[in-house]
């Protein structure tokens, strides 16, 4: 049993330093994860710093993103994710409604992942979110860049993991058997420039808690994400160089039974007269891994044994928020 008192409610996101999470010390390996369970049981977000990708790739992966949406509507519609078996390719705007009851989000994007054969046993299966991606024809540097960006973010994802089973004093390798079928979906978004009020609670993207294991979001210098802490306050969190903002899903806070924070969180692009744009990548693990709530966590948050699939939680998830999509999740 890990013992820890949050404080009071938050009023920031915090900043943990990844250097000693890469050291062969496990006792420095564990300082890092102890800042990370600390995080999670306030706000359930963080911010991370000396993660392992150089910044010359966050910057370059932002930039391809801009280049995306200037693509002419017509090339990006050529790849409407509507055609994919599998949700990858544009999104055109407006086809997502994260916060039910609201009009529908003020974005576009599009997504990719894992690029997975026809005769793996996934995409055999039919599953969300495994199969092909589509890619831009008239600019091949968007697949060459988020190819490598995947890559990137698959590996830290997986170290990432590692330092969350850390912190629920569980074996460094708790999480690895749901790592070789890890789902890996990046998604590149555009917030147009909106009022400088919300009206009808339209946003850039509604208030939402994401669904799965571990966020890792790359956004550019506009910022724009808030995050809702315990007192109903809305939190901004500003663009900090060279970081990515992680946060966890629901499935965390259902393994915890609410000792960690799957967090209210929204995009409200507040600067007059300038896009936004961002790079977040959903991390999860095998389909069929099957997530069991835990049982060292004391009295207050123990609960009767349950488990669910990674699978059967987001198969669900996608098809609330996609309604038009529903035959394809």
């Amino acid at each position: 049993m890990l013992i820890y008192t949050p404080p009071s409610t938050p009023k920031s996101i915090p900043l943990i330093d990844l250097s000693d999470s890469f050291s062969d010390n496990l006792e420095k390996r564990k300082s890092v994860a102890w800042e990370i369970h600390k995080a999670c049981r306030t706000t359930g977000f963080f911010y991370i710093k000396n993660h392992g990708i150089p910044n010359e790739v966050l910057e370059k992966q932002l930039a391809i993103t801009k280049a995306f949406f200037d693509l002419p509507l017509e090339d990006k519609l050529a790849i409407d994710f509507k055609n994919s078996s599998c949700m990858r390719g544009y999104e055109p705007m407006a086809v997502q409604t994260l916060d039910e009851g609201s009009p529908p989000d003020l974005k576009e994007g599009f997504m990719s992942g894992k690029n997975l054969a026809a005769e793996h046993p996934y995409v055999q299966k039919g599953y969300p979110q495994h199969g092909q991606n589509q890619w831009p024809q008239q600019a091949p540097e968007v697949q060459l860049q988020t190819e490598a960006y995947i890559q990137e973010t698959l590996k830290l994802g997986k170290h990432l993991a590692g330092l969350l089973a850390l912190s629920l004093g569980l074996d460094e390798n708790y999480f690895e058997k749901g790592y070789e079928e890890a789902v890996i979906i990046t998604r590149l978004l555009h917030y147009p420039p909106q009022s400088e009020k919300i009206i009808n609670n339209q946003l850039g993207c509604g208030a939402h808690t994401d669904w799965g294991l571990l966020t890792l979001l790359l956004q550019d210098e506009v910022g724009g994400l808030e995050v809702r802490n315990s007192d109903g306050e809305w939190i901004r969190a500003p663009h900090i160089p060279d970081t990515f903002i992680v946060n966890l899903g629901d499935l965390v806070q259902f393994m915890t039974n609410g000792l960690y924070l799957s967090t209210m969180h929204r995009v409200f692009n507040h600067k007059a007269g300038v896009s936004r744009y961002s790079v977040p990548t959903f991390f999860d693990l095998d389909y069929e891994y099957k997530i069991k709530t835990l049982e060292n966590l004391g009295d207050e948050f123990k609960s009767d044994a349950k488990e669910m699939t990674v699978g059967e939680y987001l198969a669900y998830m996608y098809q609330k928020t996609y309604a038009s999509k529903k035959e394809a999740v």
